[in-house]
């Protein structure tokens, strides 16, 4: 495709070259290593494996042409390469992007779902419900990988749980190309604060949830709020909101008349009553439009509840079958590292989850708390170079709900563990509850398997369905369910 073409209508300055006569055959690449002859190389500032300082190591693996920023021009000469300026790199970069793979997002149903909590369960029940009521053939991207149905799609790790534009672009063309029907995109905060879901053409953006988190990003959580209200200011058509948080409310006046709300606790256009958990799963009353509909899902909690809520709403917007979607929920499978459960040969229950903020670990603990008969054990770190105020509120959650906490690493990325660890510990202590710490995440797995009995429940908390654990800047293998089938031989 013509660089021209990419570039018709963007406010754009030619500083060498001609786009008219520049043919892009490889598509769109910010990370220098990844460019291939014949690709658009986008530099973006401030990003790791691009900027302006890669324009050189782009060219000499065989980028015809570059795009950059206005104030960022590269020091060296460029030779051989159309060169053109632009004002904001992140957003041509969405537009030149979706052009380049003809625009896949209008071909398909595109969900993208935001929240603090909550988007990964979401768009795994999506892609579930649609599969089992309708036998719909539907792609996920996010923090699990990209994938249609069971089959993913190889992607680099270092791939974002919301792709940069060029990896989301390239991924919504393939699912296209391989009859994919629906889309569901987990858009984090910075994902839609850099324009990532920019041009993904999305029918239903979902909001489930605000709490603390990613302050490390964002410094304040207003900057954190309004950066998932992207998502509503023109990036989708419809909005399926959780009225129970003030922020549902909020995006309702941002989007008037295209807003469908659910709540658990407030009057709403889908509402749950009559809740009954037990730790196989949970019952409930689904009410819409004057309707009750009896429903389960398999998962504990109220917050489960919420998620299957937006999932049916979502769904239903999009012109499916209400009935055949609530039916779907009962006989949806588990959700990797999502409240995933499992019980050792000695009768312990053992259940994994990502809770990784303070509000996801209290709700998790608190639907735990509602059914366990004994003792509770909790397994959990938090992250390294990550927001440090949650650390100690996170210890006096876990020592509030567990009888005994095993504090462990988490991902310390460059981090001292132990450090990590030490801040930590002060609200635990204010809670009175025993404590273990292991700097080494297995041998706090092992611990806490050996120290519950038949009847007690360890929580693994943190990583979810995450294969590996970052040290530095290295990704190591290790999975919390793989060792816990491991360690107990099941």
């Amino acid at each position: 495709m013509k660089l021209s073409e990419l570039l018709a209508g963007q406010n754009h300055h030619i500083l060498q070259g001609d786009p008219g006569e520049t043919d892009v055959t490889a598509g769109t690449a910010i990370d220098a290593d990844r460019v291939a002859p014949g690709s658009l190389f986008i530099a973006v500032p401030g990003h790791q494996e691009g900027g302006p300082g890669a324009v050189a190591p782009a060219l000499a693996r065989g980028a015809v042409a570059v795009i950059v920023e206005d104030g960022h021009v590269p020091e060296t000469p460029v030779e051989g390469a159309c060169v053109v300026q632009v004002p904001d790199v992140r957003t041509t970069a969405a537009v030149v992007a979706a052009r380049y793979f003809g625009e896949a997002g209008r071909s398909m149903d595109m969900v993208a779902v935001t929240g603090t909590n909550g988007k990964t369960s979401v768009s795994y029940m999506v892609e579930s419900v649609l599969r089992i009521s309708e036998g719909v053939r539907a792609g996920v991207i996010g923090t699990a990988g990209s994938r249609i149905g069971d089959e993913l799609i190889p992607m680099p790790r270092t791939v974002l749980t919301t792709p940069e534009s060029p990896d989301l672009q390239y991924l919504l063309g393939c699912m296209r190309d391989r009859g994919v029907g629906t889309v569901v995109l987990e858009a984090t905060s910075m994902g839609l604060l850099t324009h990532r879901v920019d041009r993904t053409f999305v029918d239903v953006g979902v909001f489930t949830n605000l709490s603390q988190d990613h302050l490390d990003d964002h410094g304040t959580m207003d900057n954190y709020r309004d950066a998932k209200l992207r998502l509503f200011q023109g990036l989708c058509r419809h909005a399926v909101v959780n009225a129970d948080d003030p922020v549902g409310v909020r995006i309702a006046t941002l989007m008037p008349g295209a807003v469908t709300t659910y709540a658990l606790d407030t009057d709403a256009d889908y509402r749950a009553t009559d809740l009954v958990v037990d730790a196989s799963g949970t019952r409930f009353t689904l009410h819409h439009d004057g309707r009750k509909y009896p429903a389960a899902i398999p998962a504990p909690g109220r917050f489960s509840v919420a998620n299957a809520l937006a999932t049916v709403a979502a769904c239903h917007t999009l012109g499916h079958d209400l009935a055949g979607l609530v039916s779907a929920l009962e006989r949806m499978p588990q959700i990797p590292g999502r409240f995933e459960r499992t019980t050792t040969a000695s009768g312990t229950s053992v259940i994994v989850d990502y809770a990784h903020s303070p509000d996801s670990l209290n709700k998790v603990l608190g639907t735990i708390r509602g059914f366990a008969r004994s003792r509770v054990v909790t397994v959990f770190g938090c992250g390294g170079d990550r927001d440090t105020t949650k650390r100690a509120e996170m210890g006096t959650i876990a020592g509030t709900h567990s009888d005994l906490c095993v504090l462990t690493s988490d991902n310390p990325r460059n981090e001292d563990p132990e450090a990590i660890m030490d801040q930590v510990v002060p609200g635990i202590e204010k809670t009175g509850t025993p404590y273990e710490r292991f700097t080494d995440r297995r041998r706090a797995i092992a611990f806490a398997l050996s120290a519950a009995g038949p009847d007690d429940i360890v929580l693994i908390a943190g990583k979810g369905s995450e294969p590996y654990q970052i040290v530095g800047d290295a990704l190591l293998p290790f999975s919390d369910m793989a060792t816990v089938r491991e360690l107990a031989g099941s």
